[in-house]
């Protein structure tokens, strides 16, 4: 990811068309014609041998002959002369290319990736940046630049689309164009080989013009670059996809499971609940269909944050409300339950007019005051947490008027108010006072409804991104070494697959309770097991040829006695040797039963993600879970809250809660023991896949019977495989101030909040301006906390200086922040010290932390700023080989630290 020479793309000063044309037929003549019908004030040059102008504009016959370098050149020429265009841009100056010509489609795969290859070494990005190829171009309203293949021009906006397919480009033009919608920015992205999604997001996410960013979504490639890169991008502004094929993959998946390929179908494709899952950990929302896009988009930048998914519905016409209440029941929305002086309120304004429900039927010709009136009621209801109003038509009675006076209430109002006005004509002129007013507005019921579902969906997944996770157990320290040796040992064995004991060995290696098992190689063997763990027993087939014994009778539940499990032995035999006389049978696996009564059966499993790494899936288990089909998938790292909400998206999550005939399940083991599955995930790379089922669980907490889990040798850390980057633990060090304090200095975790808040009480007046270069409050709410300790570690680092009270308590003392640049160049630091801690050293130690921590990711430079008057941080910075230095312009100091440069901080800063 980088952001370097995008400003070139974007906002070019001057363009060159490589390849433009006279003929109609010829994409060359196509781009020339929108440029110049665009209006770009800026320099176009045509670059063609075959005329002696295009388009009016007299042209150069080749790149090195152009008057002036070009910020932006579209090349329109076939894809095989690219390599030699672009190295000659590259050497002209220019900064970046839209690929546009034909050829990407014709070339096969080895071609492809030999041309890429060429394409790369010319253009050697960042130096010069490269859109497509197959990409129908980009198109900035704000600076009339369209240099695109689109047959129309686009309204200016504050929308930005970026779409990885060429005929939805046009398509949404065509289609926003109808409906008055602008943009921003239109960008055709195409076969991505070197801008891409992540990029472009990076570079709109802090554009301070664009509201919103939409994304239409084929695949993803760089899986962690763009999680990473939506993640920031989504804390400013909304982030919605649209993703084709939802019901197509979800067909191909129930085949899958139907014909028993449901592990294929996770090992061979990015399954569609993955996108969607890494979508919601984003902070995204995924919308269905191209008006549902533009709907969200609407709504979420235009409108106030709904708080919760209760919505009051008024309406004139009862029918337009059941229609409404229907959507929004079917949606998982809820309607809104009025307190007692709302229904006494509404019973006054409306006397008998009024059933007393939701929705809130008035008389057709209700004036615009009682609208209005209704409206505050409905708004000044605890229990309401948005108001959709819908207007049907009547004769006797100003559509435009109502609008007016509902819109002057509305959008001064602190809750998401929503309106549809139906009908045409003066219908349309009621939506355009609302859409003056910035209120949202639909033309059908059903669109509002879904507008506010999205929203509530996107609050839910903004809500992700900013809780305060709940702390794990302090005593969970697995055995990561035990499990890496039991997988080690397959593999050395030339085996794909740990054995039932090995499987055990990994799961109790981190905390996993499993049922007692003992291995058998012949009946007699499995007596004496038994007798050893005492009856009821359990005897399952061992046989690599057969990975589910009981599809073949190979289980034998409830045994009591030995000569139960003599004759439960040799049945099984008798009935493989029938069914599967291929199979090498290694004996038996006996286990003490550890059914529970009354106790649920889940699962939990794991396998690799081709796109995005590990993902873990849990829900209801047992013999029949193929066929309940209750699952639900997440991404790891997981905390409490993350595990909570991913068993909360099952059905069976309502069972765990408690039933008349069964108490609740311990759900935080249930949390626990998904945490731990992720956790052996991303510190054994050698696991590829993992299956427990059943899983028991009831109030005594979970019981796993066994568990499958496949090995392979693996190069990459188990933290390189995933996504979204954790916690980096192998930061953390203990240390010992000059007052012989000890202190842990690691990186900061959702989980510090609480701590993090006492720290910033703790900071006097002076400590806060000179952090801050002002007066600030002390008083931030939770979204600024969760943006302090809730962090992306690929890009930014926050090392925090913890110690223990005398009452034993964890407090901070101290922290060190980088942010640094998605491609690396460079970092701004900021630190900050109790003032009580002034004078210990802390300040030299979280420093040099910074300094090796930087300095060891390849940044190039680390740069922050101070107040004149700060002195100790300047002489701090010079101690460790800052350059530092007034800034006029400011009325600060700069200190810059170039890493790239060998040495280290001075010896004896770090007592």
């Amino acid at each position: 990811m980088s952001l370097t020479n995008l400003d070139s793309l974007f906002s070019p000063r001057a363009v060159a068309v490589i390849g433009a044309a006279n003929n109609p037929a010829n994409i060359g003549h196509l781009v020339m014609k929108n440029l110049m019908g665009g209006g770009f004030p800026g320099p176009v040059m045509p670059v063609s041998s075959e005329a002696e102008a295009i388009a009016g504009v007299l042209t150069y016959a080749t790149v090195a002959e152009l008057p002036k370098t070009p910020d932006l050149a579209i090349v329109c020429r076939p894809l095989v002369e690219a390599p030699a265009i672009i190295d000659a841009l590259r050497a002209r100056g220019t900064r970046s290319v839209a690929l546009m010509g034909p050829g990407f489609a014709r070339l096969d795969e080895k071609s492809r990736l030999r041309l890429r290859a060429e394409i790369l070494e010319a253009a050697k990005p960042p130096a010069l940046r490269v859109l497509g190829p197959k990409s129908m171009g980009l198109i900035v309203p704000s600076l009339n630049l369209n240099a695109s293949l689109a047959h129309t021009k686009s309204l200016p906006g504050k929308t930005a689309f970026l779409s990885q397919s060429d005929s939805l480009f046009t398509t949404v033009l065509d289609w926003a164009g109808s409906r008055g919608i602008g943009f921003s920015h239109m960008i055709s992205l195409g076969a991505q080989l070197d801008i891409t999604f992540a990029d472009i997001l990076d570079h709109l996410g802090s554009d301070p013009l664009v509201r919103s960013i939409l994304l239409y979504v084929e695949s993803i490639h760089d899986a962690r670059g763009f999680v990473s890169a939506a993640r920031a991008a989504s804390r400013n502004k909304p982030v919605l996809a649209l993703r084709p094929g939802q019901a197509l993959h979800a067909a191909l998946a129930e085949l899958a499971m139907a014909t028993g390929q449901g592990d294929a179908l996770a090992a061979t494709a990015s399954t569609d609940e993955v996108y969607d899952v890494a979508f919601r950990r984003a902070g995204m929302l995924r919308v269905g269909s191209i008006d549902g896009l533009f709907d969200a988009a609407q709504t979420l930048s235009g409108g106030r944050p709904v708080r919760g998914d209760r919505l009051a519905i008024l309406v004139n016409g009862a029918s337009a409300g059941i229609m409404a209440a229907d959507a929004l029941l079917s949606g998982g929305g809820r309607l809104a339950h009025f307190n007692d002086d709302t229904t006494l309120a509404l019973d006054k304004l409306l006397g008998g007019a009024w059933d007393g429900g939701n929705p809130v039927a008035l008389r057709f010709d209700t004036p615009a005051a009682d609208w209005v009136e209704a409206l505050k009621i409905l708004l000044s209801d605890p229990g309401v947490d948005a108001a959709l109003l819908l207007h049907v038509p009547f004769a006797g009675l100003s559509e435009v008027e109502v609008a007016q006076a509902v819109a002057a209430h509305a959008k001064r109002a602190k809750r998401m108010v929503l309106t549809s006005w139906m009908g045409s004509d003066s219908a349309l002129r009621a939506r355009a006072v609302f859409a003056d007013a910035g209120v949202p507005t639909y033309d059908t019921p059903e669109q509002a409804i879904r507008a506010f579902l999205y929203m509530v969906e996107f609050q839910k997944n903004q809500e992700l991104l900013i809780q305060t996770p709940d702390s794990l157990p302090s005593d969970f320290f697995p055995d990561t070494r035990a499990a890496r040796n039991a997988c080690e040992r397959a593999l050395a064995e030339g085996r794909a697959n740990l054995t039932s004991a090995e499987a055990k060995e990994v799961l109790t290696a981190y905390g996993i309770p499993m049922v007692e098992t003992r291995q058998a190689t012949s009946a007699r063997e499995a007596v004496i097991a038994a007798d050893q763990l005492g009856y009821p027993v359990a005897v399952k087939l061992k046989s690599p040829q057969i990975r589910q014994p009981q599809e073949v009778g190979g289980v034998v539940l409830d045994l009591e006695g030995p000569d139960k499990v003599w004759e439960a032995a040799a049945s099984i035999l008798a009935r493989v040797s029938r069914q599967r006389p291929d199979a090498y049978i290694e004996g038996f696996t006996v286990q003490k039963m550890g059914r529970r009564a009354g106790a649920h059966e889940l699962f939990i499993s794991a396998h690799l993600d081709p796109v995005f790494g590990p993902v873990i899936t849990f829900g209801h288990g047992g013999v029949a879970r193929e066929m309940i089909r209750d699952r639900a998938v997440t991404l790891p790292p997981l905390n409490m809250s993350l595990a909570r909400e991913l068993i909360s998206r099952t059905r069976i999550n309502g069972l765990l809660s408690g039933t008349p005939q069964h108490p609740e399940a311990d759900i935080d083991d249930i949390c626990l023991t998904v945490i731990q599955i992720a956790q052996l995930i991303i510190d054994v790379p050698q696991i590829t896949s993992l299956d427990i089922n059943p899983l028991y669980a009831d109030e005594m907490g979970v019981l796993a019977l066994g568990a499958r889990v496949g090995v392979a040798e693996e190069a990459r850390l188990g933290a390189e495989r995933l996504a979204i980057r954790p916690y980096p633990r192998e930061l953390e060090e203990c240390l010992v101030m000059k007052n012989g304090r000890k202190i842990t200095l690691r990186p900061i975790r959702p989980e510090d909040e609480t701590a993090h808040r006492a720290f910033i009480r703790q900071l006097t007046d002076d400590d806060l301006r000179m952090r801050f270069f002002g007066s600030v409050r002390r008083d931030f709410d939770h979204k600024d906390m969760a943006r302090f300790t809730q962090i992306d570690y690929d890009r930014e680092m926050a090392f925090i200086a913890s110690a223990t009270t005398e009452g034993g308590m964890a407090e901070t003392l101290g922290v060190v922040r980088t942010a640094t640049k998605p491609d690396n160049t460079d970092a701004e630091f900021a630190i900050i010290i109790r003032s009580d801690q002034k004078g210990t050293g802390l300040g030299s130690i979280l420093f040099r932390k910074m300094i090796d921590y930087t300095r060891g990711r390849g940044t190039h430079y680390l740069e922050g700023q101070t107040l004149v008057e700060n002195k100790a941080m300047q002489g701090l910075a010079r101690k460790f080989g800052f350059e530092v230095k007034l800034n006029p312009d400011e009325e600060l100091v700069d200190m810059v630290l170039d890493l790239t440069k060998p040495g280290s901080p001075p010896p004896g800063l770090n007592p």
